[in-house]
């Protein structure tokens, strides 16, 4: 009988910290179907480093000597397109996330996320999505708020009347707005888990609903079209 063997998801990591490096390549190494093929500390060794392995994500620190990682990330996703880009930084203001993504990243995290979200992440951008941590997620909805309230006010300045949205019950159901409300205020699928009393899987199955229904690639897209339409509150 033959055996198939899938193609493992190729990763490449970069970061000045040693130790921070040496901790994510043991947690990438607990999963069958990841495989960290190198890493370096700077962002110029990290286009050496691609150029030499071809992986399929690069997981970027920002803050570095020499050359930092939106530097690198510009030049990466240039010359290689097909590589994925997920940025591991402290900062969760969103002019740092805004900035990195407008150079092509995939996703950016938090490096107090646990395992569980970064195996998620990487595996997300892999496969053509995006991900952003729920925390900075958060901010960016709050930003992004303030400035469609800043949009409607002037709006209603100039005379302009404002269409009148339908909730979403007639696209989800309940538990799936619960879910979206709860995702629109940055919890993670562990914490709308934990609010809702039911199990993380059952909640990612809700958010894969939900990006289906809504006609959406990922949670980021999902919020914000919600938000735009009304079906959720900004808190």
């Amino acid at each position: 009988m033959n055996e198939t063997h899938e193609k493992k998801i190729s990763i490449v990591i970069i970061d000045d910290h040693q130790l921070f490096r040496e901790g994510v390549k043991r947690i990438l190494a607990m999963e069958s179907d990841l495989e960290v093929v190198a890493d370096g500390e700077d962002g110029s060794e990290a286009i050496e480093l691609v150029k030499e392995h071809r992986p399929d994500v690069v997981l970027m620190d920002i803050n570095m000597p020499q050359m930092n990682g939106v530097e690198a990330t510009r030049e990466l996703v240039q010359a290689f397109p097909h590589v994925k880009v997920l940025i591991l930084s402290i900062h969760d203001d969103e002019s740092y996330v805004t900035h990195v993504l407008k150079t092509g990243a995939s996703g950016y995290l938090l490096k107090e996320m646990d395992a569980a979200a970064l195996v998620e992440a990487v595996k997300v951008v892999a496969s053509g999505g995006a991900y952003i941590h729920p925390k900075v997620t958060h901010n960016l909805i709050k930003e992004y708020r303030r400035l469609a309230t800043e949009d409607d006010e002037y709006e209603e300045s100039i005379g302009y009347r404002e269409v009148e949205y339908r909730k979403p019950l007639h696209i989800l159901t309940r538990r799936e707005c619960e879910v979206l409300q709860l995702m629109t205020d940055g919890q993670s699928n562990r914490t709308i888990g934990e609010s809702l009393f039911i199990s993380e899987k059952t909640v990612k199955n809700h958010v894969s609903n939900i990006l289906q229904k809504m006609s959406v690639n990922d949670r980021t897209q999902a919020v914000v079209e919600a938000i735009k339409k009304g079906y959720v509150i900004v808190r």
